[in-house]
Protein backbone atom coordinates (compact mmCIF):
# COMPACT_ATOMS: atom_id res chain seq x y z
CA UNK A 1 0.00 0.00 0.00
CA UNK A 2 1.49 3.64 -1.32
CA UNK A 3 0.42 6.30 0.30
CA UNK A 4 -0.21 9.12 -2.75
CA UNK A 5 2.96 11.80 -2.92
CA UNK A 6 0.24 14.86 -2.53
CA UNK A 7 -0.16 13.72 1.07
CA UNK A 8 3.34 14.16 2.32
CA UNK A 9 4.62 17.64 2.84
CA UNK A 10 8.44 18.22 3.02
CA UNK A 11 10.62 20.37 4.54
CA UNK A 12 14.19 21.11 4.26
CA UNK A 13 17.01 22.51 6.42
CA UNK A 14 20.72 21.79 7.05
CA UNK A 15 21.85 19.07 8.50
CA UNK A 16 24.99 17.98 10.55
CA UNK A 17 27.31 15.55 10.07
CA UNK A 18 29.63 14.64 7.86
CA UNK A 19 30.22 17.02 4.82
CA UNK A 20 32.65 19.45 5.07
CA UNK A 21 31.56 22.74 3.95
CA UNK A 22 28.98 21.53 1.62
CA UNK A 23 26.98 21.29 5.33
CA UNK A 24 26.89 25.17 5.53
CA UNK A 25 25.54 25.53 2.47
CA UNK A 26 22.96 22.69 0.96
CA UNK A 27 19.48 21.50 3.27
CA UNK A 28 20.19 18.21 2.63
CA UNK A 29 18.07 17.05 5.79
CA UNK A 30 14.55 16.21 5.41
CA UNK A 31 11.69 16.26 7.47
CA UNK A 32 8.40 14.88 6.53
CA UNK A 33 5.41 15.30 7.84
CA UNK A 34 2.26 13.44 6.52
CA UNK A 35 -1.41 13.93 7.95
CA UNK A 36 -3.11 10.41 9.07
CA UNK A 37 -6.73 11.93 9.08
CA UNK A 38 -6.83 13.04 5.84
CA UNK A 39 -5.78 9.76 3.77
CA UNK A 40 -8.33 8.62 2.01
CA UNK A 41 -6.37 5.19 0.69
CA UNK A 42 -5.44 3.32 3.89
CA UNK A 43 -8.33 1.34 5.51
CA UNK A 44 -9.61 2.71 8.91
CA UNK A 45 -8.21 -0.33 11.02
CA UNK A 46 -4.54 0.05 9.38
CA UNK A 47 -5.02 3.92 10.33
CA UNK A 48 -6.19 3.01 13.79
CA UNK A 49 -3.15 0.22 14.22
CA UNK A 50 -0.42 2.64 13.07
CA UNK A 51 -1.79 5.16 15.36
CA UNK A 52 -1.29 2.82 18.11
CA UNK A 53 2.06 0.97 17.42
CA UNK A 54 3.75 4.56 16.34
CA UNK A 55 2.08 7.03 18.92
CA UNK A 56 5.53 8.47 19.69
CA UNK A 57 5.58 9.58 15.91
CA UNK A 58 2.39 11.37 15.86
CA UNK A 59 1.55 14.98 16.88
CA UNK A 60 -1.13 16.66 19.02
CA UNK A 61 -2.90 17.58 15.27
CA UNK A 62 -2.43 14.24 14.25
CA UNK A 63 0.41 14.96 11.71
CA UNK A 64 3.47 12.13 11.64
CA UNK A 65 7.22 13.54 11.46
CA UNK A 66 9.87 11.59 10.30
CA UNK A 67 13.25 12.98 9.38
CA UNK A 68 16.46 11.64 7.87
CA UNK A 69 19.94 13.14 7.61
CA UNK A 70 21.74 9.90 6.52
CA UNK A 71 22.62 10.80 3.12
CA UNK A 72 24.49 14.46 1.80
CA UNK A 73 22.16 14.01 -1.03
CA UNK A 74 18.31 16.50 -0.36
CA UNK A 75 17.07 13.04 -3.10
CA UNK A 76 18.03 10.47 -0.81
CA UNK A 77 17.08 11.53 2.33
CA UNK A 78 13.63 12.11 0.95
CA UNK A 79 13.71 8.58 -0.77
CA UNK A 80 14.75 7.35 2.66
CA UNK A 81 11.92 9.11 4.38
CA UNK A 82 9.30 7.79 2.18
CA UNK A 83 10.46 3.90 2.29
CA UNK A 84 10.70 4.24 6.13
CA UNK A 85 7.08 5.44 5.68
CA UNK A 86 6.00 2.65 3.89
CA UNK A 87 7.93 -0.05 5.78
CA UNK A 88 5.96 1.40 8.57
CA UNK A 89 2.81 0.87 7.18
CA UNK A 90 3.26 -2.55 5.90
CA UNK A 91 3.96 -3.45 10.02
CA UNK A 92 0.76 -2.50 10.60
CA UNK A 93 -0.82 -4.07 7.23
CA UNK A 94 -2.01 -7.17 8.26
CA UNK A 95 -3.81 -7.54 11.86
CA UNK A 96 -1.94 -9.75 14.54
CA UNK A 97 -3.39 -13.05 15.39
CA UNK A 98 -5.68 -13.65 18.12
CA UNK A 99 -3.83 -15.30 21.15
CA UNK A 100 -5.68 -18.80 21.65
CA UNK A 101 -5.62 -19.30 25.34
CA UNK A 102 -4.58 -23.34 26.14
CA UNK A 103 -4.40 -25.18 29.19
CA UNK A 104 -1.12 -27.39 30.06
CA UNK A 105 -1.24 -30.91 29.31
CA UNK A 106 -1.04 -33.19 32.37
CA UNK A 107 1.99 -34.68 32.09
CA UNK A 108 3.46 -31.27 32.07
CA UNK A 109 1.60 -30.42 35.18
CA UNK A 110 2.76 -34.03 36.77
CA UNK A 111 6.36 -33.03 35.89
CA UNK A 112 6.50 -30.21 37.62
CA UNK A 113 4.88 -30.86 40.37
CA UNK A 114 7.63 -34.09 40.39
CA UNK A 115 10.55 -32.22 40.03
CA UNK A 116 9.11 -29.70 42.58
CA UNK A 117 9.32 -32.07 45.56
CA UNK A 118 12.65 -33.32 44.23
CA UNK A 119 14.08 -30.11 44.88
CA UNK A 120 12.19 -29.84 48.17
CA UNK A 121 13.73 -33.51 49.48
CA UNK A 122 17.69 -31.90 48.00
CA UNK A 123 17.13 -29.37 50.22
CA UNK A 124 15.35 -31.18 53.29
CA UNK A 125 18.68 -33.94 52.75
CA UNK A 126 20.93 -30.55 52.81
CA UNK A 127 19.66 -29.86 57.07
CA UNK A 128 21.71 -31.57 60.21
CA UNK A 129 21.21 -34.84 60.67
CA UNK A 130 20.29 -35.81 64.25
CA UNK A 131 20.45 -39.03 66.02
Amino acid sequence: MRIPFEELNFTYSRSSGAGGQNVNKVNSKVTMEWSIGSNQTLHPDVLARFRERYANLITQAGVVQITCQESRSQKMNQDECIARLNRMIENVLVPPKPRKKTKPKRSAVLDRLNSKKLEGLKKKLRGKIEY
